[in-house]
């Protein structure tokens, strides 16, 4: 018989980490706001993008400092890691399974990278062949996927994770770092991404550079615009519940923030609009000087943005 734990399932969204976490936050009681869990691990104002728009550019980054802002928002995650390259990597598909199993044991949610597709999901049970998991393609649920067979694909990396309430941070601290951490993922690129991709502004215009040439693949290019669409939209919304938690602190900052990511949330709502996702799109490429135009505008409003996050971080 499967062990499980009963109602732990994903929350679906575009960002496959933050639905998984919203997932186990749930499970665990912690009443943590969509908004504020995008925003306060910082993801709600990350953009990573691929010189052809890849469709990796949402998940093919440095994510270990959004992984510690979590704590600020009262939970921490205990990661597992290999690469398929490395030596002894049986064993280290092994000591996940063991480690999955024992939290699960222990009623502590888990979630896992590339269960099925290139995403995160949340490892709900176990039996004596492998994970159930749920996530992307896999609302209802799948498994058991065998133990041996995590990280054995083209890509070849194991991640799991577990997820454990802490004491929160103050609300001020929360917000502080988080948005620290924004301007440092927006300004030096290296520390964050790898090579041919680029985040922040420069990341925008490389993608409005790619729609100009024909050189965006049109898949990705659908991903990408939801994915950022909806970090951008839960950065309005992460704002607006930051400036209510820490009223008098930095409002007309706040407000000044709030007004240019809402330029950048429009735009890329109207990328969506012309180039909306498209899972057959096969090897298609995408040439349009309209999204290019769109894209450099959202990128021109999200160095505002930037800029109006300086001055919370200051005032706070």
């Amino acid at each position: 018989m499967p062990k499980q734990l009963a109602g732990l399932r994903w929350k679906p969204c575009w960002v496959s980490h933050m639905g998984c976490l919203a997932g186990c936050l749930e499970y665990l009681g912690l009443e943590v706001s969509r908004p504020w869990l995008y925003g306060g691990t910082g993801h709600a104002f990350a953009l990573n993008m691929h010189e052809a728009v890849c469709p990796s550019g949402p998940t093919r980054w440095k994510t270990s400092r959004l992984t510690a802002l979590g704590r600020n928002l009262g939970y921490e995650t205990h990661v597992l890691g290999a690469w398929k390259g490395e030596a002894g990597f049986a064993a280290q598909q092994a000591e996940a399974w063991s480690y999955v199993r024992a939290c699960i044991d222990r009623n502590v949610p888990c979630y896992g990278w590339e269960l099925k597709a290139p995403e995160f999901y949340v490892i709900y049970g176990y039996d004596n062949v492998g994970y159930y998991y749920c996530g992307a393609l896999a609302d209802d649920g799948e498994g058991p996927k065998p133990w041996q067979d995590l990280g054995g694909s083209e890509i070849g990396v194991i991640s799991v994770r577990g997820v454990q309430p802490v004491r929160a941070a103050p609300d001020g601290k929360t917000v502080k770092d988080a948005l620290a951490f924004a301007l440092r993922f927006a300004e030096r690129p290296n520390e964050w991404t790898f090579p041919n991709y680029l985040s922040g502004p420069a990341g925008f215009a490389l993608w409005a550079e790619s729609l100009e040439s024909g050189k965006a693949d049109r898949f990705g290019q659908g991903y990408n615009g939801e994915v950022w669409r909806e970090c951008r939209e839960m950065a309005v919304e992460f704002l607006k519940e930051a400036r209510a938690r820490l009223p008098g602190k930095a409002d007309a900052a706040f407000d000044e923030a709030v007004a240019h990511y809402t330029a950048v949330r429009d735009d890329l709502r109207a990328v969506v609009k012309l180039y909306p996702f498209k899972r057959d799109a096969g090897g298609e490429k995408v040439k349009s000087p309209e999204a290019a135009a769109l894209v450099r505008q959202a990128g021109a409003a999200e160095r505002k943005g930037l800029d109006s996050l300086r001055g919370i971080v200051a005032a706070l």
